[in-house]
């Protein structure tokens, strides 16, 4: 990469918001170029803030990947919700994610009253327009743009990859001047046992198909990098009831192995290190409420 002085660099926070399911995560991934954030089919899997940095010419964009937002019902949910919200505040740029294929939902209806009071400037992004006719995804832009004052909006397929780059290329282009926040080398500020946390917690949800993976949790108790250049990680998944605990292991321990066969593969991908992965499974009831979960997660304890 040629050599930029600091005068001519710029950087930025971008807020990626949406519903859930919309797809952000995929396409935080697509911009950086690289497995940043889990990615299932399941709604509300993202629950923390997540930070992908991508270098697009002179800019270095630090994408936020935010917990979808919905109508909370549970403490958790409010906390994800929070950190939606606050990522907006933060961010120099933000950009609401769109399903065109479904349109405008009860969900993106919140998500665009409460854009209504937010100054930073917003750009539209609609996916998975290449399952949408031509003049459904203009009248749906039309729609969209006359409920938000949108800078600029953007058709893509987060999965395919069309249009990503020149989402990108605009982002870089509309950060502010100023210094690189990350080394150039790093493409994500989670700590790797948090990453490695939230592969496996993809995992679970993958394998699991009831409403339990909602319910439970991932942890990174020991991370010890050995002398062959391999790693150990125990992993601790936490869940609410005995009866949850059974489910994850399995008839004979198979969802549990097949689990952490899928999960130290991307994990060893991730880091780029051979991975001996343990994991142990452990009920405790109403994690849900307790205040080092969340902090574990990265998000602030809501009050009652």
């Amino acid at each position: 990469m040629a050599d930029t002085s600091e005068h001519e660099k710029h950087a930025g926070f971008v807020a990626l918001i949406g519903a859930p399911n919309a797809g952000k995560s995929t396409l935080l991934n697509a911009l950086v170029g690289a497995k940043i954030s889990i990615v299932t089919p399941k709604v509300q899997t993202t629950r923390m803030r997540v930070r992908g940095i991508a270098i697009e010419g002179p800019s270095q964009l630090v994408f936020v990947d935010t917990p979808g937002i919905f109508a909370p019902r549970r403490r958790l949910d409010r906390a994800m919700v929070e950190s939606a919200w606050a990522s907006v505040q933060d961010a120099d740029l933000v950009a609401l994610l769109i399903d065109a294929k479904k349109g405008i939902k009860d969900e993106d209806e919140a998500v665009l009253d409460g854009l209504g009071d937010v100054r930073t400037p917003k750009i539209l992004v609609l996916n998975k327009v290449d399952l949408v006719a031509k003049p459904d995804l203009l009248a749906l832009t039309q729609k969209l743009n006359e409920r938000v004052a949108f800078a600029a909006t953007f058709m893509i397929s987060a999965l395919n990859g069309d249009g990503v780059a020149d989402l990108r290329r605009w982002l870089a282009a509309h950060v502010p001047v100023g210094p690189w926040l990350y080394p150039e080398d790093q493409i994500s500020d989670a700590p790797l046992r948090q990453l490695a946390a939230e592969i496996t917690r993809e995992k679970l949800y993958l394998r699991l198909h009831q409403e339990l993976p909602y319910q439970s949790t991932v942890e990174t108790v020991v991370w010890k990098d050995l002398k062959d250049g391999s790693v150990r990680i125990e992993q601790t998944i936490y869940v609410e009831r005995d009866s949850q605990r059974k489910i994850v292991l399995g008839k004979g321990g198979q969802a549990i192995k097949a689990i952490g066969a899928a999960a130290r593969a991307d994990i060893a991908k991730a880091i780029e290190q051979p991975v001996h992965l343990f994991l142990h499974v452990k009920v405790r009831e109403g994690w849900g409420d307790d205040p080092e979960r969340y902090r574990e997660m990265g998000l602030e304890f809501p009050k009652e």
